[in-house]
């Protein structure tokens, strides 16, 4: 027995690069970015429904092997012309097909598998999260990355912002400093705002396991909670012997995109934590598969964001409320960096928590004045 559900065929898939202006600079260890760059995914089907999706990345290929461009490309050329007439009802289906015939690019997949998703959610009047189990939480924690490189600076950003009750866990990104000047900085942080928070470190591979095994003892004397890939992500066999010597955990990111990337460090145990991100696992039903295996292996999970504008971090929030577990929180707050967006209503995080919207599909809408007014190519 069929439905209409499942006679919805593909007919256009349409790449969009935007470009956004930032409320301010932000600097991680490898680049410093005052505009965030977002691939918009529109994917139209034959009975009239469209699905969005977004894939971004950090700082062009600063941050990681696939750039804007190269994302728009992937699309246009090699996915597009794989998936137009297949059935829109099965993402597993449409999303195998594309990895027989396209290495890599998971950026590219996460955005047409959430384009899918959403489309489907609509069509069946659910919510995302329903169609990937169902949430497990309506709301997430977010933190906020004091990141202007002036510890007077992030001292008063994190005071506003607890005052609002809107971020009481901070992370500091670190590594393009000695060491010693970093963790003053770190240090001061913690302690003028002091119990009231928690502060995690981001060092986005900067340093050697070397200066790291020198350093981490005095991340952990001043206070932080864990520190995040310290090292190259290459170094597997360091990361492990950081883990196993500190008691603070280290938490593994760019070292762990897929499924086999986690039962490999499990079987290191090489990170006590892992950032999970729909960006680097194929989309909200790849990064499931990811926290299945660390869910198995006793990993802890963290949501972990590409400062995604609000299509992305939400559809990353419908795939965090749905895993089985998150105790370490997320940091979806990648709208809240932006000056603008190009959605009808932005992601907004109060009492410290993004809600999980309820509304068939991602609950996002595209405001057409702003897309048309950021797009690259107009």
């Amino acid at each position: 027995m069929s439905n209409n559900h499942d006679q919805a065929c593909i007919a256009s898939i349409e790449a969009i690069i935007v470009d956004l202006p930032t409320i301010r600079e932000h600097r991680l260890a490898m680049t410093t970015m005052s505009r965030q760059t977002l691939v918009i995914v529109r994917l139209r089907c034959d009975d009239g429904i469209e699905g969005v999706g977004e894939a971004t990345t950090i700082g062009g290929l600063s941050y990681g092997e696939q750039s804007p461009e190269s994302i728009k490309l992937a699309l246009d050329r090699y996915i597009s012309p794989l998936v137009i007439g297949m059935s829109a009802a099965s993402a597993n289906a449409v999303l195998a097909k594309v990895d027989q015939s396209v290495q890599g690019n998971s950026l590219a997949k996460s955005a047409l598998e959430t384009a899918l998703l959403d489309a489907q959610g609509k069509r069946l009047g659910v919510p995302v999260h329903a169609l990937l189990g169902g949430a497990v939480r309506n709301s997430l924690p977010v933190l906020w990355t004091l990141a202007s490189g002036d510890s007077a600076r992030d001292i008063d950003e994190a005071r506003q912002l607890l005052d609002v009750r809107r971020h009481k866990v901070f992370k500091l990104k670190i590594g393009k400093r000695s060491p010693r000047a970093d963790i003053e900085h770190v240090a001061a942080i913690k302690s003028a705002l002091g119990d009231l928070v928690e502060i995690t470190v981001d060092l986005n591979q900067a340093w050697s396991e070397a200066v790291a095994a020198r350093h981490i003892p005095d991340l952990q004397a001043a206070g932080v909670m864990l520190v995040e890939q310290p090292i190259a992500k290459e170094n597997r066999r360091g990361l492990a012997r950081l883990a196993q010597r500190f008691i603070v955990p280290i938490m593994a990111d760019e070292a762990v995109s897929t499924p086999a990337d986690m039962f490999d460090y499990a079987c290191e145990g090489a990170a006590g934590i892992v950032a999970l991100k729909i960006a680097k696992s194929g989309g909200p039903l790849g990064v499931m598969r990811t926290a299945a295996v660390a869910d198995a292996a006793g990993v802890g999970c963290y949501g972990g964001t590409m400062l995604e504008g609000t299509i992305g971090s939400i559809a990353s929030a419908h795939a965090f409320a749905a895993c089985r577990t998150m105790e370490w929180g997320t940091e979806l707050f990648g709208p809240l960096l932006l000056k603008d967006d190009i959605v009808v209503e932005r992601a907004a995080v109060a009492d410290f928590e993004l809600a999980v919207p309820m509304a068939p599909g991602l609950g996002v809408a595209i405001d057409e004045d702003k897309l048309a007014f950021y797009r690259r190519d107009q």
